[in-house]
């Protein structure tokens, strides 16, 4: 349970991280909403790379180029699922970009990435 609860705390920090950079993007330097999306969604996945190996699972593997092949791997099936995401709801829905990511980040992050992260990239 422990182990469940950091990852959901590095999750939040990594979607700050994730929504942070989107926000900047679009209203700062004007990108279009789903290339800001993408660039979150990199900024959040190398952050959350990094506290979930060192903290949440306390990785000892010394083998850090396969688990990160791993999480690419996993990453980019996150990375399709949240901009899919993003895109049906702003584009067909209508809701607003931010809205449309958290509601894609947290079903993807409860449906997909703890699962995949624990049982696939961080085992033990």
């Amino acid at each position: 349970m422990l182990t469940y609860l950091k990852a959901q705390a590095s999750s939040i920090m990594a979607s700050a991280t994730d929504f942070g950079v989107t926000i900047i993007a679009v209203n700062l330097f004007g990108l279009w909403y789903l290339a800001a999306s993408i660039i979150g969604t990199i900024s959040g996945g190398v952050f959350n790379f990094y506290v979930n190996r060192k903290w949440v699972f306390q990785s000892q593997s010394k083998d850090v180029k396969w688990q990160v092949f791993r999480y690419i791997l996993v990453w980019l099936g996150n990375l399709a699922i949240v901009t899919s995401g993003v895109f049906i709801l702003t584009h067909f829905f209508n809701l607003n970009y931010v809205i449309a990511k958290v509601v894609s980040s947290v079903l993807t992050g409860i449906s997909y990435n703890y699962i995949m992260q624990r049982q696939f990239i961080f085992t033990s």
